[in-house]
């Protein structure tokens, strides 16, 4: 029996499944993070739900893993595997970065969850980079040795902001102002996304009146960007679909230099929540120009795939199947420890 977790600023989702990963066997529950004080109250509430036999556990968190630890970078967390491995009754859990988990989440997705953006090259091959938007933004590389991808962690969403035409240099001067450094967070992730639509509507650029009172209501009330989303999508605010516009044009500046940095030759993938839920804006946007437009490296950048996933599980999935890859490796340890000879 598999325990997996998924650890986000706004969510955090726990699955329990069999060891051959049987979607039909899932169970699983999603909490707000916010409303519990760490990540131990979630998995013993869970726990109680579902009494379970565990034998393997991984965790992908949204922030940077150290000696089994992470301070989770947007809530006020420290998530720790041997306290989760005391919870769940085992001597082991593994702790791995949200984007890290995506990697190994992949491979075992339905051809149907994921969406081809750009082709790229017939059967290109090499390393791959995953990025994803949602409470923050996130990134991760996976290592082609040749035979199989192997993911690994990043933090190069807090990598400098690097804006690439006047308007961006104007939201860069218009965020230091608030900040003291801009990092591709700050403008390419929900909270960004909102920080896009204040810079436009405050920077004389629409009418004064462009703000209609029941929109900025909503801001005020609930969750700015899925209200500018829904707002751009309808058609309803012209201010709404400039900032939209403006931010697939970041996501894929900086999807771009991600696929250069990582020589992801083998593929781009595109995750989380903000891109799925505006996939028609995700494809007919700047986003592809913005990631192909790197001078010199462009014909390299045409010829990897990008690819979106569609499954908002894809962590989840990762995470059981890195416990399911580590457990056998140390039952495999452990036997051939205990063979003679």
């Amino acid at each position: 029996m598999i325990l997996a977790g998924d650890i986000g600023g706004t969510t955090t989702t726990l699955a329990a499944l069999d060891g051959d990963l049987a979607r039909a066997s899932m169970i699983f529950e999603s909490y707000l993070s916010r409303e519990h004080a760490q990540f131990g109250e979630i998995l013993e509430l869970f726990l109680h739900q579902h009494p379970l036999a565990v034998d393997a556990c991984c965790v992908g968190v949204a922030g940077p893993v150290r000696n089994q630890r992470c301070a989770v970078t947007n809530l006020p967390w420290i998530v720790d595997g041997e306290e989760i491995a005391g919870l769940a009754g085992i001597e082991e859990a593994w702790l791995l970065n949200d984007l890290e988990a995506v990697g190994f989440g992949i491979e075992v997705l339905e051809p149907h969850e994921i969406l081809e953006l750009q082709a790229g090259e017939p059967q290109a091959k090499g390393h791959r980079a995953v990025i994803a938007a949602g409470t923050g933004l996130g990134e991760a590389g996976l290592f082609w040795d040749g035979s199989a991808h192997s993911p690994f962690a990043s933090e190069g969403g807090h990598g400098d902001f690097a804006p690439s035409d006047e308007l961006e240099i104007e939201l860069l001067r218009f965020l230091l102002r608030e900040h003291e450094r801009v990092s591709w967070e700050r403008v390419v992730s929900g909270p960004g996304l909102a920080n896009l639509y204040r810079f436009l509507r405050d920077s004389g650029r629409f009418a004064a009146d462009s703000e209609p009172a029941a929109i900025a209501d909503e801001m005020r009330t609930g969750d700015p960007a899925a209200v500018i989303s829904r707002c751009a999508a309808a058609g309803t605010s012209p201010l709404c679909a400039r900032a939209l516009s403006l931010f697939m044009k970041l996501y894929g500046a900086e999807a771009g230099n991600l696929a250069l940095e990582m020589m992801a030759t083998g593929g781009l993938y595109v995750g989380g929540g903000i891109a799925s839920k505006n996939l028609d804006w995700l494809r007919s946007g700047p986003f592809i120009e913005a990631f192909l437009a790197k001078g010199r490296m462009r014909p390299l950048l045409e010829a990897i795939p990008v690819r979106l996933l569609l499954n908002d599980q894809t962590g989840l999935l990762g995470a059981a199947r890195c416990a399911h890859l580590r457990w056998q490796r140390s039952a495999h340890s452990t036997r051939s420890l205990r063979s003679p000879g």
